[in-house]
């Protein structure tokens, strides 16, 4: 066995960087569970080549990780893993992120920002924008329910039965069909998409997304412990060619994007690249996780990969945090029996049973008058917003890619060679929360971009922080 002792002060000198990474990559593969307690690591001559360093770099890495008890050595035998099973670190089952582009911690600022805070990179509406007197009115009137159950029990796992009826009335208003018995209710969006990739992912497995992609698809995806790869996203959807060579390289289980308005760029997908796409899909046997949180906010309906599909390789995902309340939490896939039969297993398994109260809010702010007109005054609200926030963003070199035909939010080219972490810092130690474009970039491409959400703009506080973090950083 070769020695584990370096005495050379200039060698642990020189290589001390190289020596943290070694021992950071074997801390890494600790907290992912991919070494487990008295695993077997790879010997000091396979890991010196594979991270192309010395050996008396790994010897002297290996000789620190002992001396901390988290691996341990067997003479005449190797090195082995001595730490305990470590509880799953998301943070550390991908490369270390810069803070500002990290999901994770963008997620936390958004969230935790104070009523001070300016919230332009945040994904939703603000909160005076909601239907604050019907949710109060519904509130009123589920309080007063005579069916004592509906407060008190556990719900169905499917859900609520009149929930479920009026989402499968509003598919085949929508062009496609779903039974009732082919909806599944969850607590959320996220919820919807972590339980199917429960049902169809396995660590290690091929996940493509779109570059760029809503970032908390990178964030779910981490959890599951998958390889993310991206496919280009244009203005009508992915790049078909590079989705085909994505395809042919990768052999990826499953596709998650979001076909109506797209996050982050507020593209639409075109009839032309949906048909395209679905066809590569059956020739890969590829399943598809359809996102359609912002279907309300929609003027003319994209094309739907569900519809074109008839829910066979395609599950569509829905919520209503959106355009309704973030505050109860209630979502939906829409999928083939087969899927919503094993779903409803997994629901049971991981929370039981659906929300009741959430879902009886939803169903009567839904099925009232009153949010048509909710719908309708946001879209007239959200356009009048995109008109006033482009030509302020403009005014500072700040480019949209598209002009988005409906929704909140706008992917915007800062000014060449401006790096938009570093905008994104300046600005939060003013009080102002971005969104960088790394963060929802799988290949790390977009730095050079911000998404705004247009209706998180109108507060003239923002272009003055906008405009010095800018200056600081060019």
């Amino acid at each position: 066995m070769e020695s584990s002792t370096v005495d050379d002060p200039s060698i642990r000198h020189r290589s001390g960087t190289q020596i943290e990474r070694v021992m950071q990559a074997i801390r890494s593969q600790i907290a992912s569970r991919s070494l487990t307690p008295g695993a077997k690591l790879p010997s000091i001559r396979s890991t010196a080549e594979m991270m192309q360093v010395s050996k008396s770099t790994v010897v002297e890495a290996y000789d620190r990780l002992m001396a901390e008890g988290i691996i341990r050595s067997r003479p005449g035998s190797g090195f082995y893993s001595a730490a305990p099973l470590s509880p799953l670190s998301l943070a550390e089952l991908a490369p270390r992120l810069d803070r500002s582009i990290d999901p994770f911690w963008v997620s936390r600022q958004s969230l935790e920002a104070g009523s001070d805070m300016l919230k332009p990179g945040c994904g939703w509406l603000p909160s005076h924008w909601m239907p604050e007197e019907e949710i109060r009115r519904s509130l009123r009137s589920l309080a007063r329910l005579r069916d004592r159950t509906g407060l008190t029990d556990y719900g169905s796992p499917l859900g609520l039965t009149a929930l479920r009826q009026y989402l499968s009335r509003r598919a085949a208003e929508q062009g496609f069909e779903a039974a009732p018995d082919q909806i599944l209710l969850t607590d959320s969006g996220t919820q919807a998409i972590d339980l199917v990739c429960r049902l169809l992912l396995r660590p290690g497995d091929t996940v493509l997304v779109d570059d760029p992609c809503y970032f908390n698809f990178l964030a779910l995806l981490r959890a599951h412990q998958v390889e993310v790869i991206g496919a280009p996203y244009t203005a009508t959807g992915p790049d078909i060619s590079l989705f085909e060579k994505a395809l042919s390289d990768h052999r990826p289980r499953l596709y998650i994007t979001n076909s109506g308005i797209h996050n982050p760029t507020g593209a639409a997908l075109s009839a032309v690249t949906a048909h395209k796409l679905l066809k590569l899909a059956e020739a890969h046997d590829l399943l598809i996780v359809e996102d359609d949180i912002f279907a309300d906010f929609e003027i003319d309906p994209a094309p739907r990969l569900a519809a074109l599909d008839g829910l066979n390789r395609v599950v569509r995902v829905g919520s209503f945090s959106k355009t309704l309340s973030a505050a109860f939490r209630c979502g939906y896939i829409a999928g083939n029996r087969s899927w919503i039969d094993k779903l409803t297993d997994c629901r049971i398994a991981t929370g039981f049973s659906s929300n009741r109260l959430s879902e009886e809010l939803v169903l009567s702010v839904l099925s009232s008058g009153a949010y048509h007109k909710h719908k309708d005054a946001l879209r007239a609200r959200l356009a009048k917003a995109r008109a006033a926030t482009i030509p302020r963003l403009r005014s500072l070199g700040i480019e949209p890619w598209i002009e988005p035909k409906a929704g909140m939010l706008l992917w915007c080219r800062l000014p060449h060679g401006i790096d938009a972490a570093e905008v994104a810092r300046h600005a939060l130690a003013d009080g102002a929360v971005l969104a960088p474009g790394n963060v929802f970039s799988p290949s790390q491409t977009a730095a050079g971009f911000l998404r705004f959400n247009v209706a998180q703009c109108a507060d003239d506080r923002l272009f003055p922080i906008l405009e010095k973090a800018l200056r600081q950083t060019g």
